[in-house]
Parts: C-alpha cells; sequence; structure tokens
C-alpha cells in the first residue's frame, strides 16, 4: 500500500513567496535573487513532503504565480501584446498582472473555488519552449536523490479552461470566447496535446516513472462529444508513451459518466475524490474498477480544516477494497491541499484549546494520509471523531428559531425596480453614467504598521480611531477632488472583507497565520466557523456616517454579503450549508437597518463568491442558487424603497446564472469587465437585464493605468446593450492592494469618459 499527495501551499509557511515577488516587482530584489529563493522553497517544500514519509512524493507543483500561466508560457501561448518583451520572466508577470502597454490576460475562479487563474489566450505556434516539468524532476533527484512525480494540469482541462480568438479577424480582447463553445476546440486540443506528448517523452528518457495529470475538468457535465476527445487525448498520450506511468487526477466533484472514465481510458491510473464526490464510491460498487488500473482514492480532505472522522473513512476504504484490491490503491487527499494553510502548530496558544484539537491544515492532512495507511496495516488504533460533541457546544437556540421561521417562506422587496429606480434616482440627484468606486482605497505601509501597532497594543483605542478618521477625510476630499459622484469611505480600519465582519460575529474565528493563496502573491486568512452566528452589536455604523458627514455627496455604506462570507470560509460540518448562509444574512439585515436609520441611503452588500459557490454539477445547482438568492435578498430585508441596495461579483461566468442574478433583484450591480474587454457583456446581450449595472472597466490586480480610450471602448460597447439610463461606471474592483499614484490618475481618467459619454449622450 502507497500513498501520494499534492498540491501542498506553495506560499511558505510566513508567506515568504508573496514577500519575495512584491520586492522583486518594486525593484528592491533582482532577478536572481528572485529565482533563487524561490527554487529554496520549492525544494524546501519537497523535502517536508520526503521527511513525511509519503512514498510518490510530488514535483512541479510549484509557481511563481500560477500553475495555468505556467503551462500557458510552456507552450508558448503568449498573446502578441506581449511579444515586444524579450526576457521571458517579464513576459510572465506581464501576463499575469499586465504591463505599461499591455493589458493583463483574463484571471477567473478556478472551478468552484477562490483559487484564480490566468486564462490562457489560444493562438499562434504552440509548441513546447520549455520543459518545466523535466526541470523540477531532475531538480529534486539532483538534490534528494529520489524520484518524483511530476504533476501537470491535464491537456483537456487546460484547453477547456482556455479561450479563443472570434473568427472577425480581429484578433482584439473583446473577441475571445471560451475554447469549448468554439468550432475550434478539437483542433487546439490536439495541438496542445502534441506538445503535452513531447513533454512527457523527454520526461521518459530521463528515466522519470511516474506522470500525474489534473483534469477536474473531468468531473463536469461533458457532453458525449467532449468524452470521446477526452478519451482520444489519452490514448495519443499513452501511444506515444512506453514506460512512463501516467495517472490521471480528478477532484472535487465525482467524475462525470464514471463508465467512460475508468473503463475506457488508457492509463495507468485513475485518482477520485471520494470526500467531495462521495458518489464516486457508488459508481464502484455499482460499476466494479477496471482490474488493469491503478486507483488514487482520495480519502483525506483537502478542502476543508476540520479533523478526518477516521471511522467514516475506514468505512469506505473496506467498501473500495471489496472492489479493488489493495496493491491497487494509493492513498492520497481528495483534492490540492493549496486551498488549505499549511499548519495548525502555528496557531497553539493563539485559537482555543478545544479548537486547536479539531483542526487538521496541509500539514495534518500529510499526517493524516500516514495515519489512515498505519489503520490500514494495524500500526495505528481508531479514535472516534469528537467533532460532533465539539459543534453541540456552540449552539444558539435563538438564532436556530429565527432561522427556522424564515426558511420556508419568500422574501423580496414589496416594490418593484422601476419603481423604486425612480425615487432613488431623484433623492439621490443621479447623473446619466454615475461614477463611483467599489470600496476600499490603498492601504499604505504606514496604515499597516499603525494597524499592527494597534494590535499589538503599543497604540491606545483613542489615537488608533483618529488615524483611522484622519484616512477616511482624507479618501473623501480626494474623491471630491476627482469628481466621483457616488463616494465611499475606503475601509481603512478593514483588514480583509470578510475578515472584519467575521471579527465582529459571534460564531467565527480567525487563525494567526493561516494564509491561503487566492492568485499571484495575493494571500487571504479564512475565518473559521464554528458556531451560530449573531450579531452582538453595530459594525460598520460609526466609520460610515462620520465619512457622510464630511460630505454631501452619498456616502455607500460597505457590507460584504452572507453568500460570500460563507464561501470564503471554513464552514462547520454539522448543519447544512444554506443554514449557516441564513444566520450570517440575519445578523447583515441588522446592520442594513441600522445604517439605514443612520441616513446612509445607499448601501452596498458585496457577493464576489456568489457565483463561485455554484455546484459543478448542473443537478445541483438550483439548489444552491434558489437558497444564495434569498439569503441575499434577506440581508437587506425590510429596507425603503429609497434605500438603493448595490451589489457587486467580479472574475466570474454568468451565463448560466443570469436569471438567478436577476432574482437578486439588487439596484445596482458591479461586474469585472476590464480583462475580459467587456467580454462577459455576451450575458446580458442573451438576457434583458433591465437594473442598474455598473461594469469595471479599471483592473486593480494590475499596477498599470488605463487610457481613457481603453475604458471608453468597453462602456460603449456595453451601452449597445445596457440602457444608458441604468449604466453605472466604476473599476473592478476594491482598490486597496494598488497605490495612491496609480489609482488617483486611474479614477481621473474614468471619471473623464463618464464626462465625455454624458456630453455625447445629453
Amino acid at each position: 500500500m502507497k500513498t501520494t499527495v499534492y498540491g501542498y501551499p506553495k506560499i511558505g509557511r510566513n508567506r515568504e513567496l508573496k514577500k519575495i515577488l512584491e520586492s522583486y516587482w518594486t525593484g528592491e530584489t533582482s532577478k536572481e535573487e528572485l529565482l533563487s529563493r524561490a527554487e529554496a522553497l520549492s525544494l524546501q517544500r519537497i523535502k517536508k513532503i520526503i521527511d513525511s514519509g509519503v512514498d510518490i512524493v510530488p514535483s512541479n507543483d510549484f509557481s511563481l504565480y500560477d500553475f495555468v500561466l505556467d503551462v500557458s508560457t510552456m507552450l508558448n501561448i503568449i498573446p502578441n501584446r506581449f511579444r515586444n518583451i524579450h526576457d521571458s520572466l517579464d513576459i510572465y508577470f506581464a501576463m499575469g498582472r499586465g504591463s505599461k502597454d499591455a493589458v493583463a490576460c483574463e484571471m477567473t475562479k478556478w472551478f468552484d473555488t477562490n483559487y484564480h487563474y490566468i486564462v490562457p489566450e489560444l493562438f499562434g505556434e504552440i509548441e513546447p519552449i520549455k520543459n518545466r516539468p523535466l526541470e523540477s524532476y531532475k531538480n529534486a533527484k539532483n538534490h534528494f536523490w529520489i524520484e518524483t512525480k511530476p504533476v501537470i494540469v491535464g491537456p483537456f482541462t487546460f484547453t477547456y479552461l482556455s479561450k479563443v480568438y472570434r473568427t472577425d479577424g480581429t484578433f482584439s480582447l473583446v473577441t475571445l470566447q471560451r475554447a469549448y463553445e468554439s468550432e475550434k476546440f478539437e483542433g487546439f486540443l490536439n495541438i496542445i496535446t502534441e506538445g503535452y506528448i513531447k513533454i512527457l517523452q523527454e520526461l521518459e528518457r530521463e528515466g522519470c516513472g511516474y506522470v500525474q495529470l489534473d483534469e477536474p475538468a473531468f468531473v463536469l457535465d461533458l457532453s458525449e462529444k467532449q468524452r470521446d476527445l477526452a478519451i482520444s487525448t489519452y490514448e495519443k498520450i499513452t501511444k506515444a508513451l512506453s514506460s512512463l506511468k501516467v495517472i490521471v487526477q480528478t477532484y472535487y466533484e465525482n467524475i462525470s459518466h464514471y463508465r467512460d472514465f475508468a473503463y475506457r481510458l488508457p492509463v495507468y491510473g485513475l485518482g477520485l475524490d471520494f470526500v467531495l464526490g462521495k458518489d464516486n464510491l457508488d459508481y464502484i460498487k455499482s460499476f466494479g474498477f477496471p482490474s488493469e488500473k491503478v486507483l488514487v482514492a482520495g480519502l483525506i480532505s483537502g478542502r476543508d480544516v476540520w479533523k478526518t472522522d477516521f471511522e467514516e473513512v475506514l468505512e469506505m476504504y473496506r467498501e473500495l477494497e471489496k472492489t479493488v484490491s489493495p496493491d491497487r490503491i494509493i492513498l492520497s487527499n481528495s483534492c490540492p491541499l493549496f486551498h488549505l494553510p499549511i499548519t495548525v502548530e502555528d496557531e497553539r496558544g493563539y485559537l482555543p484549546a478545544d479548537l486547536i484539537e479539531m483542526l487538521s491544515f496541509a500539514d495534518e492532512r500529510v499526517y493524516e494520509l500516514n495515519t489512515l495507511k498505519g489503520i490500514l496495516e494495524g500500526r495505528v488504533k481508531v479514535e472516534p471523531s469528537k467533532l460532533k460533541d465539539f459543534f453541540q457546544k456552540y449552539q444558539d437556540r435563538e438564532v436556530r428559531e429565527k432561522v427556522k421561521r424564515i426558511k420556508n417562506i419568500n422574501i423580496s422587496r414589496e416594490t418593484l425596480f422601476e419603481e423604486r429606480y425612480l425615487k432613488q434616482k431623484e433623492i439621490l440627484n443621479l447623473p446619466l453614467f454615475p461614477t463611483t468606486t467599489i470600496g476600499s482605497f490603498p492601504q499604505t505601509k504606514e496604515l499597516r504598521k499603525v494597524r499592527a501597532d494597534y494590535k499589538a497594543g503599543r497604540l491606545s483605542p483613542e489615537d488608533y480611531e483618529e488615524y483611522i478618521k484622519s484616512e477616511i477625510k482624507n479618501c473623501i476630499q480626494v474623491q471630491e477632488e476627482i469628481g466621483l459622484d457616488i463616494l465611499v469611505h475606503g475601509e481603512f480600519e478593514r483588514t480583509d472583507m470578510v475578515e472584519f465582519f467575521g471579527e465582529r460575529l459571534n460564531g467565527f474565528t480567525f487563525t494567526k497565520n493561516g494564509w491561503v493563496q487566492s492568485y499571484g502573491s495575493r494571500c487571504v486568512r479564512p475565518p473559521i466557523i464554528y458556531g451560530d452566528v449573531s450579531r452582538p452589536k453595530p459594525m460598520t455604523l460609526k466609520e460610515i456616517t462620520y465619512a457622510q458627514s464630511l460630505t454631501d455627496r452619498p456616502v455607500k455604506g460597505m457590507l460584504t454579503g452572507a453568500v460570500t462570507i460563507l464561501n470564503w470560509s471554513f464552514y462547520r460540518k454539522d448543519i447544512p450549508k444554506e443554514e449557516v448562509a441564513y444566520q450570517i444574512a440575519l445578523s447583515l439585515q441588522e446592520e442594513v437597518l441600522d445604517l439605514e436609520r443612520a441616513g446612509i441611503k445607499i448601501i452596498q452588500i458585496d457577493e464576489p463568491a456568489f457565483r463561485e459557490g455554484l455546484p459543478l454539477k448542473k443537478s445541483k445547482q438550483s439548489e444552491y442558487l434558489n437558497w444564495a438568492v434569498k439569503a441575499f435578498r434577506l440581508s437587506h430585508l425590510g429596507v425603503k424603497d429609497i434605500t438603493q441596495i448595490h451589489t457587486h461579483m467580479c472574475y466570474s461566468e454568468f451565463d448560466e446564472i443570469i436569471e438567478y442574478i436577476y432574482k437578486m433583484d439588487a439596484d445596482v450591480i458591479s461586474i469585472e469587465a476590464s480583462r475580459s474587454g467587456g467580454d462577459i457583456l455576451t450575458s446580458f446581450e442573451r438576457f434583458n437585464y433591465n437594473r442598474g449595472i455598473g461594469l469595471g472597466v479599471y483592473d486593480i490586480h494590475s499596477p498599470r493605468v488605463p487610457s481613457i480610450e481603453e475604458m471608453r471602448n468597453i462602456v460603449v460597447r456595453a451601452l449597445k446593450v445596457i440602457d444608458k439610463g441604468l449604466f453605472w461606471i466604476n473599476p473592478d474592483c476594491g482598490l486597496k492592494t494598488r497605490r495612491w499614484e496609480e489609482v488617483v490618475p486611474a479614477l481621473k481618467n474614468m471619471v473623464e469618459v463618464a464626462k465625455e459619454l454624458r456630453k455625447e449622450f445629453s
């Protein structure tokens, strides 16, 4: 019996990757030092896996920015707008972050997770110009004298998640479409497969024994043609190889069309997720498992932080053992471990002791994998899980009664949008094409130091509050000078849009060092929801009402929505996810009504993770969407017609859920549009969305300042399908991570676009 792992976190125990990347981007660190320190971090990860006792050690699962971008640049999939950059590393980062002259490649969510990948743009001559898996394999062998298993995104998933240019001859960003919807899909898949074959053949010649090709797209609802293409892809791959053992790894759900993939895929091994894809076990029980294949059994969770219930896992394994012989089972994590913080050890003495004993992060998952092997070999005794007893300690009867009362009732605003919006425009005195931002403004080093001093007790609460007020005052002044119509307070008191609210709600706790990579160097610390959720007192009232007192222009109240707080948290396992969402929504409702009573006329309830939580299987989607919409409506139930409710969503594919976004009945929605060149508007071309809509015409994830012309082009295209009387203009997302010297000129350009369009359409 063997064990393997994959997807171990890349960022380092103390976010070393983030620090060295950002130091390099600001010019404080040389290219040589960046690459040297990154290699050391990569080797450190491999050594940790070796020392843990795992049998099959992975390689090539470290990345400087994004593992999908790694494959794009390896296969020479580099858009023309970056071809004038001569250094390969500069090209790599420009594709991810943008450059002075070129818009970054689109960034979107990796399946149903909060990880963002850089979307490949398929065009030009595609062929390997570098063999990253081979370099990683040889590096590990040279340093540790071991054979590793290179891990690569599979060719089908890579192509499926790409975009291709439409055949209109313009070859600009506005002509991109999803690869799997294009008639070119099969052709590109064949070309990319040929590139993979060359890479794998070089690995084979080097003596590599195993390779893992990750194909999470196999869990999607693929058409018969797509399944046939996937299988023929691997027929070509295995035909071109003689000794290299190919393992196809799937995760996040049960495999789509189990019999097709289990029996027709001509590969050495197949990896299945038995945690999030529990139906995989039923499939094996019903249809068996091919005797010539190895089963990589994903029995240890890679997505939640709660300790493994070994009695439950052992029961699943015993069922598998009835069909698959133990010598053909490799024990593994269920999905990549980069969704987890690195270790619980950093939280001892910080989190409550009873909670610590219930948690398991990436390091602990590796330990649990070895524990499972020990149990199966009779060396380790099975300990009963204590999770159920733990969760019972943190129940709140009053909260549960509130949820019970609203669970089966319809929730909506009484007045139709058209009537509400007329009242709102009058009371807010809105111009045509109102301008605003999403919420946050730059958080400088000075601000972060002041916050750290306050948390460490080196700064008094009174002095800290005065400092935050001075930042808010400056932010209001800057926005007025720029000419924005609807202002925000800047969120200087908030480290993170979820953390801020979690710290003020019962039932949440936060780690000290539980960082998880979101994209590039961006890391977040997801809260842990361990008990019933309630709001002890107002959370945002003080700062927002102070900001409103400084200006005659409307200032938005800024809240994070219940669905996003839930999806960006490690939530409890003892009650349905839906009920946790309602608990959070009821707490937000109290905050919304307090803001309204304080005279705040616009309240934004951000839901950037609304689409992210959508189940991968279509059969499960309507249930999620119905309760997610209900949670959003519940969060502002009872507001007056004149209170304008905004929401924000970013980096998502909206086509299949546009009708549910409409059902959310927000007065104004703001969405990302800059990286895709407005391509997201295809959703609104197919659906008559007659609500207020703010297009993100300014990419905040890139340091570049977009021109007036760039932003105007996106708006002009949008006005072909969206009523100008409903159109708002705003950045893609919050501005927290940017610098003032980038933000101010970009926002000035954005306001100038609005002014030009007002003249044109007046």
